[in-house]
């Protein structure tokens, strides 16, 4: 095996620091350590993750297309606020896209994406029992890219990433409710059993019944205090 060049060892280090930032300032955002609605200063960014400004700009940059920091000129970087709206219109997108990739997933879903599938399902109902949040959404968000990734279909995994990446600060804020956390252990057993029986009619129900009750979690007992930052 050749050896890596140092001008090499030099692009994949700084590619792992851009990685880095990207990770750790999304993870703050999403679990709203950096409230919606923050300015981001990038000396602070800096101090605050032990990284340089080459990489804090690359992640801000991208977590711009991912729609939660807005850089506005002449004003600066800010956390992109929460709204009801937004809610609402993920939810809806959520319904009709889900909906797709669980008819296609019980389909061509593999032995080897159902395994994939039922490892992050442990690792989502071991992060609920700690109540870590973080490890939760990321265990949450591995499960649903199986899900995409098993529609077969060249489109769905970039939208739906792109639409969960979105989604997660809401995702936050309903896991915080015990009663949810346990509801999505359960809905997420019954999406793992509808896709094994490739039984297409009852993947969509169950995948209907996730996203409904993230609705009626979210508006039912969150939405009030929410709307002071909407």
């Amino acid at each position: 095996m050749k050896s890596i060049s140092g001008q090499s060892r030099k692009e994949v280090a700084k590619k792992d620091q851009n990685e880095q930032a990207y990770e750790i300032l999304k993870a703050d955002i999403v679990t709203l350590r950096l409230a919606p609605g923050d300015f981001l200063i990038t000396a602070q960014l800096m101090a605050r993750y032990g990284l340089g400004r080459t990489p804090i700009n690359h992640a801000i940059h991208r977590l711009a297309d991912d729609k939660l920091v807005q850089i506005v000129p002449r004003k600066g970087i800010i956390v992109a606020p929460l709204s009801l709206d937004e809610a609402l219109d993920l939810i809806a997108v959520r319904m009709v896209n889900e909906k797709l990739c669980l008819q296609l997933a019980a389909k061509y879903i593999t032995a080897q994406q159902l395994k994939d599938l039922k490892a992050a399902q442990d690792r989502y109902v071991q992060a609920s029992q700690s109540n870590n949040i973080v490890k939760a959404l990321d265990a949450d968000r591995v499960f649903h890219e199986v899900l995409a990734d098993a529609s077969n279909n060249q489109v769905l995994p970039d939208v739906l990433k792109r639409l969960h990446a979105r989604s997660q600060r809401f995702w936050a804020l309903s896991l915080d409710n015990e009663h949810h956390s346990r509801e999505v252990i359960e809905e997420h057993n019954a999406i793992i059993a509808a896709l094994e029986q490739r039984d297409s009619e009852a993947a969509l129900a169950a995948i209907e019944r996730h996203i409904l009750s993230f609705h009626h979690t979210f508006f039912g007992a969150i939405a009030s205090p929410l709307s002071a930052v909407s």
